[in-house]
């Protein structure tokens, strides 16, 4: 009994409400560019294969380990590294997205791939802020939890673009839209006021180059150049399929027929409460089940809801089924990522927090980038239907590596440095 009660306490401490607060700011901008871009630009008329290839907008996602040794080094005087970054970041991603929705999809659509990459790259620089800062204040024994808490508000942070800028969407222009929407990252950007800068674990970068080379070469240096291939192609693979079965999910309701208001109200909120489930249910059985584990179960999990997709693309507009896949792959997600996240956190070094965590997520973002630019042209060659069972196949090789990434019976080892 009072194992159960300790883990709730560390949900409610202020380190997991700060989570809630900087784990939303994160995702926004991120569910912005997926949901509601997308349902804009689809409902202005652009084809299936000139929205796969606004995925190429993201790209900063896949490369933000480039600058963000930067973001290692400097600091905003007495803001400090990562709040003086966040507060930049997020006022210029308030700017930046409400900017967006003032063009013209019809004749601009130049200048809105333009705006939607500076979001992007806004984006994924606040996320090497917000990231770091989260690693930095939490405690080992907390990375499990409050990695739970993250993904859950960063998911979560998906119902604003994705449900209420929709259902506005069918009341408003779209400018106003954009700005009510951009509004959302306020209450980010006041947390970033609010809270302390974190302590320092070992020896800040002194020079650039110490910040862009020493990170690398911890990584290296820690298991062989073995060991550093198989992680980051654990990275890569682990949430692929999944990754290209929702990268256009948005335009897959459009064409099953769905409304907008639909889409909005049923799809979004069957999500929303089956993420906040699966957030909170990963958190706590995580405290049981441990990190590698985790991975293993919630990697099932994670996989078997892509069938549902196919499940949908068969059956065709039915709102109780579309209710249902959504709500199970919500869930999944939401467990697996809980673990995938808690896996990244434990593989960084926290003297190095910013350039080792921004490598990991990069490449975590390469197929919602890259891979998931092709995806409008598997669609219009195989159909919705064999589109998803190809997503499926490729959730797979992730879960084989598992046995030598994170071995079921093996603890983990205690990371170097300690927090107080």
């Amino acid at each position: 009994m009072t194992a159960p009660a300790a883990s709730w306490r560390q949900y409610l401490n202020r380190r997991m409400l700060i989570c809630v607060f900087l784990g939303f700011t994160s995702g926004l901008p991120l569910f912005i560019l997926l949901s509601l871009l997308q349902a804009w630009l689809a409902k202005s008329g652009l084809n299936v294969k000139t929205l796969g290839l606004f995925a190429l907008v993201m790209f900063p996602y896949t490369w933000k380990f480039v600058w963000s040794p930067l973001m290692d080094r400097f600091h905003f005087g007495r803001m400090g590294r990562r709040r003086g970054w966040m507060f930049f970041t997020q006022l210029l991603l308030f700017l930046g997205i409400g900017a967006m929705g003032m063009l013209d999809p019809l004749t601009e659509v130049g200048a809105i791939a333009f705006m939607a990459s500076v979001v992007a790259f806004l984006s994924a620089s606040q996320d090497i802020a917000i990231d770091a800062f989260r690693r930095e204040i939490l405690p080992d024994e907390e990375l499990g939890l409050g990695s739970a808490i993250h993904v859950n508000a960063y998911k979560l942070s998906g119902m604003v673009p994705g449900a209420l800028s929709l259902v506005l969407a069918d009341r408003m222009p779209w400018p106003t839209v954009f700005w009510v929407t951009a509004a959302f990252m306020l209450p980010g950007l006041l947390c970033s006021l609010l809270v302390k800068e974190p302590k320092v674990y070992g020896t800040p970068p002194k020079s650039l180059s110490d910040a862009v080379v020493l990170p690398f070469r911890e990584f290296i240096a820690r298991g062989g150049w073995g060991n550093a291939l198989w992680v980051l192609g654990f990275i890569f693979l682990y949430k692929l399929g999944d990754s290209m079965a929702t990268a256009l999910a948005t335009k897959f309701y459009i064409d099953l027929g769905f409304s907008m208001t639909e889409i909005g109200v049923v799809s979004k909120t069957t999500s929303l409460w089956a993420s906040v489930a699966g957030g909170i249910l990963g958190g706590i059985w995580m405290v049981k089940l441990g990190i590698n584990r985790g991975l293993w179960v919630f990697g099932v999990l994670q996989a078997i809801p892509i069938l549902g997709f196919a499940w949908l693309a068969h059956v065709g507009a039915d709102l109780p089924v579309l209710a249902a896949v959504i709500g199970l792959e919500a869930f999944g997600v939401g467990l697996g990522t809980t673990a995938f996240v808690a896996y990244i956190m434990r593989e960084t070094d926290p003297r190095y927090t910013a350039t080792q965590f921004a490598l990991f997520t990069s490449l975590m973002a390469v197929p919602r980038t890259f891979v998931n630019s092709s995806v409008g042209y598997i669609v219009a060659e195989t159909g919705w239907l064999n589109f998803f069972l190809i997503c499926f196949v490729l959730a797979l090789p992730g879960m084989l590596m598992l046995p030598r990434i994170a071995p079921w019976n093996e603890k983990p080892v205690e990371s170097q440095t300690k927090k107080a």
